[in-house]
């Protein structure tokens, strides 16, 4: 397949046309005829490739005006079209899904702290239940009716229509797919056409990426501010303090707005009942009101299901039949997932907790469920926000009758510094440095009616130490340790 600039909505430098034979962001991948772009990075920027781009035969550069005063001589003695942008990720979100041409018919993104993969998941497992072919996309990978891995939450925009399109040609009509906060700033959403977007929460992450709350925010309101169309709705969390911020936004923009919350909200969550597998929850939305039983750990559960119903319902499903499939949701892989029970009942819980305020959300979302003692495991990444080590420390160990701080995925750093850390927080938790000892013992100290909560790695397969990943996986772990102390073998 080959298509022109002008087909792709971009306009060369001296009005050359080009015809293209590929799309890439990586020099190594180009091919003859590619358009290279070439995007300023954080370290780096994409414009010091595009000689070997060249070299590999691209036939077409896309940068901004400083890359292309960086590689001008290359530029200019190569006779490449050049396409400079005031915002080139933006134009390469555009030009991505014009090549590609083709996404499901209906997609809603959703962003937020916490939350995002529950919500895409939720949204995705009642649109099957409701008989319509659909996927999810984000954290997990692709999944539903069409699958497919991926390396990023919200991947670069040639990968997500590569996946949109790869999704609609195998039939897929529906699709929703989670927005990060690096994938907002970077663009990388802005192809793509929605239907709805929802709003979860927002607390503090990834300050390592954002200088500032107020920049962190900002990102994550673009979904809004700029993703949506005016044409769209906005389903929104507004039990939230920031959720009346991202409300003002949406109907600024005049999208339509259904809200989501415990009180005065359009979709009320209005009582909870718990027990040791689930709870019963009563919903109401314009006059309907019912009471369904779901199959889910943790309070803050029923509210991700409360904004996925929320964004089928914005889509156009009947609250009706969305409500009627509720009882039939699934956990979602690492996020509350019950991974062993020993033979005294007591129960181990895997999550994706990796930030204070899911730590703290998760051990007392679970806490209603527990008639014993709670134990808590905890640590944090490396080369990420080292602000939030001591918090998360202290969350679990507001909340949790037992701490124990161990490894998550050191990266680079001095895995001893980054306990240290969290230690910081949680002055009287245990420290045991090898992550899969540190399970051992959480579930070793488990009496009948007691839980153990996993934090922080969930649904993932592996340990990163320094540049190599070891295979990990919380779950297993905690099966191999039920199995060893309740002496049924490996």
């Amino acid at each position: 397949m080959t298509k022109s600039l002008s087909e792709l909505g971009l306009r060369a430098r001296g009005g050359r046309e080009a015809r293209v034979t590929g799309l890439t962001v990586d020099s190594r991948d180009v091919t003859e005829g590619a358009l290279f772009a070439a995007l300023p990075g954080v370290k780096v920027h994409g414009a010091s490739f595009i000689a070997t781009a060249l070299e590999a035969g691209a036939a077409a550069v896309l940068t901004d005006a400083a890359g292309a005063k960086m590689a001008a001589e290359v530029l200019e003695a190569s006779g490449a079209a050049l396409v400079i942008a005031e915002d080139p990720r933006q134009a390469l979100a555009y030009t991505a899904a014009l090549w590609f041409g083709a996404q499901p018919d209906t997609v809603v993104a959703v962003t937020g702290t916490n939350g995002k993969t529950s919500v895409s998941t939720f949204v995705r497992q009642i649109w099957q239940e409701l008989g319509l072919r659909a996927v999810n996309l984000g954290t997990t990978g692709v999944e539903g009716d069409w699958q497919a891995p991926l390396r990023h939450t919200t991947p670069e925009p040639i990968t997500l229509h590569r996946m949109l399109a790869g999704a609609a040609a195998a039939g897929v009509t529906h699709a929703a797919m989670e927005a990060s906060s690096h994938g907002l700033a970077q663009r990388r959403l802005d192809g793509v056409t929605l239907a709805a977007a929802g709003f979860t929460n927002f607390t503090q992450d990834h300050l390592d990426y954002h200088t500032s709350f107020d920049d962190y925010f900002a990102a994550k309101a673009g979904l809004f501010a700029r993703v949506l169309s005016e044409d769209g709705t906005a389903v929104i969390n507004i039990d939230d303090a920031r959720g009346v911020d991202m409300l003002a936004i949406a109907k600024a923009r005049g999208q339509e707005v259904l809200t989501v919350g415990r009180e005065a909200a359009d979709l009320c969550l209005e009582a909870q009942r718990f027990d040791a597998t689930g709870q019963e929850v009563r919903i109401s939305f314009e006059g309907l009101v019912r009471q369904e039983r779901l199959g889910l750990i943790g309070g803050f559960q029923a509210e991700n299901v409360l904004l996925a119903a929320g964004l089928v319902i914005a889509c156009g499903g009947d609250p009706e039949d969305v409500f009627d499939v509720l009882p039939l949701l699934g956990t979602v892989r690492g996020r509350m997932q019950l991974a062993a029970t020993r033979d005294n009942g007591a129960a181990v819980f895997v999550d994706y907790a990796h930030t204070p305020d899911a730590v703290a959300t998760a051990i007392q979302a679970l806490r209603p469920h527990v008639m014993g003692r709670l134990v808590a495991i905890v640590g944090a990444g490396g080369d990420r926000d080292a602000g939030k080590r001591p918090l998360m420390g202290q969350a679990a160990a507001e909340h949790a009758d037992t701490v124990i701080v161990t490894d998550d995925n050191p990266r680079s750093e001095d895995p001893a510094a980054i306990r240290a850390a969290v230690m910081a927080g949680a002055p009287e938790a245990i420290e045991v440095a090898d992550r899969a000892e540190a399970i051992l013992r959480g579930v070793d100290a488990l009496g009948p009616g007691d839980a153990l909560l996993i934090c922080g790695k969930g649904h993932e397969s592996g340990q990163i130490v320094g540049d190599t990943v070891y295979p990990f996986d919380d779950a297993e772990q905690a099966s191999v340790a039920v199995a060893a102390l309740d002496g049924k073998g490996s």
